[in-house]
């Protein structure tokens, strides 16, 4: 039996696509919803999973201070020093900010978040799901690092 609980937060940020074809070379900005799942293979002596309250407010600073309402570029992207030059709000990530990326980085946003809070013991992120538009989303999943949950 495996015991799951999520969280959502939405954001407003702006990214650009440049190594591929079509609009998404343009920079634009979505309304970006994300959703953290925490696995856990059995529930803490305070029969919880984490503690909702702790992993919404840490998870949603992260996301406020560094995504919500800026500009999610890849840090090779020529517009991340001209932004920068006009006061706006960059993160860089490591390749291009793809929804699948965003979900990627979230994930390994949760986990260091989650390594942090109460919780019972097992507890892992299992899945992080980006949407950016209505019909545009990705999911980045873990299988439990401990096994097959009992």
């Amino acid at each position: 039996m495996t015991n799951l609980v999520s969280v959502r937060h939405n954001f407003e940020t702006a990214h650009r696509l440049p190594h591929l074809p079509g609009k998404c070379t343009s920079l634009h900005g979505h309304s970006w919803w994300a959703e953290v799942t925490v696995a856990a293979p059995h529930l803490s002596r305070g029969d919880l999973v984490v503690e909702f309250g702790a992993l919404k407010k840490e998870f949603r600073a992260w996301v406020d201070e560094h995504l919500d309402h800026g500009a999610m570029l890849g840090a090779q992207d020529a517009l991340v020093p001209v932004l920068r030059a006009h006061g706006s709000k960059v993160y860089e990530v490591g390749g291009w900010p793809t929804v699948e990326a965003t979900a990627e980085l979230l994930a390994h946003v949760a986990s260091d978040i989650l390594s942090g809070l109460p919780r019972t013991l097992g507890a892992y992120i299992s899945r992080v799901h980006v949407t950016e538009t209505h019909v545009n989303s990705a999911t980045w999943e873990q299988p439990d690092p401990a096994g097959a949950a009992s």
